[in-house]
């Protein structure tokens, strides 16, 4: 599968955005997403997962609440709708899809997917 990343973009604290991942190359419905973020000089952290039907999520705890992951397997698109968004949101976020051999199963490890979008800056502002 490939996952092209958008959506990203300058807003103030308090502001919202939503973010896409497209995907194509073989059914996205059979697929476990997640999304990623990297700020500058940090490494990579987990945000946000969901399951092949979308009936199962996790969220990292800087982000719950205010953060939702959801997926349109008929248009093949992730999504992360991010509101209340706080100068320390600010980073590089990259989608990331896995195959599981369970339905429900969701990973929250960058090592647990094979497949990466090339990222979208999101700046958030105070």
């Amino acid at each position: 599968v490939q996952l092209q990343a958008s959506g990203g973009g300058l807003v103030q604290a308090g502001g919202s955005l939503r973010l896409s991942c497209a995907a194509s190359g073989r059914t996205f419905s059979t697929y476990a997403a997640a999304w990623f973020r990297q700020a500058p000089g940090k490494e990579r952290e987990f945000v946000a997962a969901i399951s092949r039907a979308g009936t199962v999520k996790t969220y990292a705890d800087s982000v719950k609440g205010r953060f939702t992951a959801s997926r349109d397997n008929a248009e093949n698109t992730l999504y992360l709708r991010m509101n209340s968004l706080k100068p320390e949101d600010t980073a590089v976020y990259y989608c990331a899809a896995s195959r599981p051999t369970v339905s429900g199963a969701i990973f929250t490890k960058m090592g647990d997917y094979p497949y990466w979008g090339q990222g979208t800056q999101v700046t958030v502002s105070s």
